[in-house]
């Protein structure tokens, strides 16, 4: 009998590199993501998202990401508010919060350390 689902649950984590902790955890916890481990001064932070988590591995001498190396997209209850938020923290997303022809709603914005994270809602 075959799972249906196929051998992958879900997904735990994601773990991103930055030479910057501080700046890294600042901009997180501006955006909502909750600590779980570590923090401004450590060399590896956990930081909840919903069910899963978003990892931060401090690596000083790593170069900022400048190529396109994919996204991370994170759903969340109200892209609006969090584009806001965003704004509110100081932080200038790349794109304005729009709806997509793929039934999403969405921004795009950069970390300090240039990783792509996209917050989006599934359009009712």
């Amino acid at each position: 009998m075959t799972n249906r689902r196929g051998p992958i649950e879900t997904l735990s984590a994601v773990t991103l590199v930055t030479a910057d902790m501080a700046a890294s955890a600042d901009f997180y916890g501006a955006l909502g993501f909750r600590l779980a481990y570590g923090g401004r001064a450590a060399s590896f932070t956990c930081l909840r998202s919903g069910s899963s988590y978003l990892n931060l591995q401090l690596v000083p001498e790593a170069s900022p990401v400048v190529t396109v190396w994919g996204r991370v997209i994170f759903w969340v209850d109200n892209v609006d508010e969090m584009y806001a938020r965003a704004l509110a923290a100081g932080y200038q997303p790349s794109t304005e919060p729009a709806d997509a022809a793929w039934g999403e709603r969405f921004f795009h914005i950069r970390d300090p350390h240039g990783h792509e994270l996209s917050f989006a809602r599934r359009l009712a």
